[in-house]
């Protein structure tokens, strides 16, 4: 039947390209996580009134998050192939396309965590530190458990635009479905190849929207 409807697929390729998608996405998503939190704890606990004000750092981690914020993810990929050529020692397949990604996608969570953070009661944090709470205590015990469903909702807004920035990546031969789409659909005409590559993105944004709202309705206490 798949055959019959698309006939220049080839299903091998085409399980192939989605698993090099799920395998990127994931990957980044991982690395995001992590680099975009430690960004957004900067910009919130070096702001003013934090509880490690300081105006110098608090204006190189904006920076940080608002050039990388603002270069286009196709340019960043290009910018970037010097330092993914010496980290990963190619500037083909997934791997490659992973520091562009995380980096690429890290200072936009990073401020969805900032905002998050800055949605705290800030009488809870207060009450934290009166009671002699260290600064770790109140992130991990107060900030972090406080605003996670925040930060899970905006995880999963993250997932779906590294999902857009893998097929981007596959165009200059990162892999995934935006490779197959690319190279053996939009490239050969074979228009069917484009429309089903293009299905199956939309299905993998579904289900990672679905998890994360999940996630996130478990999570909200109100």
């Amino acid at each position: 039947m798949l055959t019959e409807l698309f006939p220049n697929i080839k299903l091998d390729n085409l399980l192939e390209a989605t698993y090099e998608t799920f395998y990127m996405t994931i990957l980044a998503l991982i690395g995001t996580c992590i680099l975009g939190i430690i960004l957004g704890l900067l910009l919130y606990l070096t702001a003013k009134e934090g509880i490690w004000q300081n105006k110098y750092i608090n204006l190189i981690v904006a920076a940080f998050v608002n050039i990388f914020r603002a270069i286009p993810f196709i340019i960043l990929i290009l910018l970037l192939f010097p330092f993914t050529d010496f980290l990963i020692g190619t500037i083909r397949g997934p791997n490659a396309a992973l520091p562009a990604l995380i980096i690429g996608s890290a200072p936009f969570y990073g401020r969805l965590v900032e905002i998050a953070l800055k949605e705290v009661d800030k009488g809870v944090v207060e009450a934290a530190k009166s009671m002699g709470a260290k600064t770790s205590t109140i992130i991990f015990k107060v900030l972090i458990p406080e605003s996670m469903p925040a930060l899970v909702s905006g995880l999963t807004v993250t997932a779906i635009a590294l999902i857009g920035y893998t097929a981007m990546a596959g165009v200059i031969g990162a892999g995934g479905l935006g490779n197959y789409a690319y190279y053996f659909g939009f490239q050969r005409r074979d228009f069917d190849t484009v429309f089903f590559c293009t299905v199956i993105i939309v299905i993998i944004v579904f289900i990672f929207q679905f998890i994360g709202d999940f996630i996130t309705n478990k999570m909200d206490k109100r």
